[in-house]
């Protein structure tokens, strides 16, 4: 571990023991990690709720059901305020963090048309949390990539494999084929904004 080194990252489920991450129980283990400046990589673990739905062909409690749970987690952590309370947080979330980026503005609109169902005051609008976070690249073609790249800011990606699975043998293609990118944006993408938030030095 890179405690022994000074520093700590972890990985964590979008939940514990079906308590969201957002829950002022974990509030110590946030503050914690925005002290010692850790990387949190959040990885769902399926959707138990909604096995009996996505049960059948189609691998659904996978495909549909992991980057939904990755939503919510992130979700919560916007709208509950975490992010606001814990502003250094470095989290990373995979997947390209689920369905969050592509339908965000939703976010935005919900907290104006229902304004009592946002019931804590956030310092920012929900779309503007998304560049508070990162993300891996793992969104399958150079157009998905494109698009999470104009909604979160090339900064906020790293590569992602979601490695023992074999998603993917063309990660690197996949960065260097995605249009519109600037040598640095793939540079950055490919390996030296990972190596920041790690504190690793080249």
């Amino acid at each position: 571990r890179r405690a022994r080194l000074g520093g700590a990252d972890y990985q964590t489920a979008e939940r514990v023991n079906d308590e969201e991450l957002s829950d002022a129980k974990f509030h110590p283990f946030w503050a914690k990690a925005e002290e010692l400046g850790a990387l949190i990589f959040i990885h769902p673990q399926g959707t138990a709720e909604l096995t009996g739905r996505l049960k059948g062909s189609g691998g659904l409690t996978n495909v549909i059901g992991n980057p939904l749970e990755t939503t919510i987690a992130l979700s919560h952590l916007i709208f509950e305020g975490t992010l606001d309370r814990f502003p250094g947080l470095k989290i990373c979330a995979a997947h390209g963090g689920g369905y969050l980026p592509s339908y965000a503005a939703r976010s935005d609109a919900g907290c104006t048309t229902f304004p009592n169902r946002c019931t804590i005051a956030l310092k920012k609008k929900p779309t503007e949390y998304l560049r508070q976070l990162y993300y891996d690249s793992l969104v399958f073609t150079p157009e998905g990539l494109r698009h999470l790249i104009a909604e979160v800011g090339a900064g906020q990606i790293v590569m992602g494999t979601d490695y023992p699975y074999p998603w993917t043998k063309t990660a690197v293609d996949h960065i260097l084929a995605t249009p519109e990118l600037s040598d640095a944006e793939r540079a950055a993408i490919l390996g030296e904004t990972a190596a920041g938030l790690l504190g690793i030095k080249s």
